[in-house]
């Protein structure tokens, strides 16, 4: 378990202090694969940096299955970070080894010998799908297939705790699925907690169970992701789960109020949800945006409402939504 207990850092910069993160408390579980996503500026690269030690925290404390990190020595902390290894953007692979001798490269800081290092090696080339280029260097190599390598090297000191410092940021969107199908796979095999740092809704909704929102060096919401992407609270989460929000108001009509739908696994058979509701109530719904899905059957996504009548109209409309499975209804009167 990992347990972020009031947290701070701060840099002095030419421009006076400038506070990174401002008492962030945070419990990831193990076993978790847990996201960490906001805006840029937010804090999340410092804070999963504090993590592992590679930032000093100015205040507060990080603690790994009860251990402050934060009060090791410095031989101590090695033997730490060999058990919370990261991944990065840019995959940072030393272009002079071969993949082989990158995922090398931990084992023999860690004093294996090269035998044993070689072999584990070679079982991580198997583990993310590259058995055939241990002799390639990185250059030859896609950025799907340098990140697999990086996640390799990662692996083999068998860490308990992998951070992805914006992974998959640097990826087309099918090589980010791939990639993010080898981290739930390793999840689930390995039992290893997964970070993942991301400005990307896409990835916290596709492999995540728990979330921290970040905005400002501070922690703006947390919970399960399901829960969260939902049903919002905070005026910081419902701008990343629903970007369309300000420009979407402005489009209303005048003497309409708008309502927000949000699809949690609502079943998309029958007839469509908004026609249905005109012929049961009496209301006519002007569709301003909608950002929908369907996976197996099932509807995700958003989408905003103009509703004329006064709140009569939008009352009918709300109890009626709400009355729809996996369906939530609310009023939006506040740009977001």
């Amino acid at each position: 378990m990992i347990e972020i207990k009031n947290l701070y850092k701060t840099f002095q910069t030419g421009d006076g202090t400038v506070e990174a993160l401002k008492d962030i408390n945070l419990t990831i579980n193990d076993g978790d694969i847990y996201g960490i996503i906001g805006m840029s500026g937010a804090g999340k690269s410092t804070l999963v940096r504090c993590i592992n030690m590679l930032e000093r925290p100015t205040g507060g404390s990080v603690e790994i299955d009860g251990k402050d990190i934060g009060k090791l020595s410095d031989s101590e902390l090695r033997k730490v970070r060999r058990s919370v290894t990261m991944i990065f953007q840019g995959f940072n692979l030393l272009m002079q080894r071969t993949c082989l001798k990158n995922i090398c490269f931990p084992l023999e800081l860690a004093g294996i010998n090269k035998k044993d290092a070689k072999k584990r090696a070679l079982e991580l080339l198997e583990t993310v799908g590259l058995p055939d280029k241990a002799n390639a260097y990185p250059a030859q190599l896609s950025g799907g297939q340098q990140q697999r390598i990086a996640i390799a090297r990662a692996l083999a000191t068998n860490p308990k705790v992998l951070l992805c410092d914006e992974a998959t940021s640097a990826l087309d969107p099918k090589t980010t699925h791939a990639i993010l199908e080898l981290i739930c796979e390793i999840n689930e095999k390995l039992g290893i907690t997964v970070i993942i740092i991301t400005h990307q809704m896409s990835v916290v909704e596709a492999v995540c169970n728990r979330v921290a929102i970040l905005d400002n060096g501070s922690v703006a919401e947390e919970g399960e992701v399901g829960v969260i992407f939902s049903n919002p609270q905070s005026h910081a989460a419902k701008r990343l789960v629903f970007p369309d929000g300000v420009s979407s108001l402005s489009a209303a009509k005048p003497g309409e109020q708008s309502v927000r739908i949000v699809f949690n696994g609502a079943s998309a058979a029958g007839r469509p949800l908004i026609s249905q509701m005109a012929i049961d109530i009496g209301v006519a719904a002007n569709i301003l945006a909608a950002s929908t899905r369907t996976i197996g059957g099932k509807v995700y996504g958003s989408m905003l409402l103009g509703i004329a009548g006064g709140d009569e109209c939008v009352t009918k409309t709300i109890d009626y939504l709400r009355s729809v499975p996996d369906v939530i209804a609310e009023e939006v009167t506040e740009d977001v």
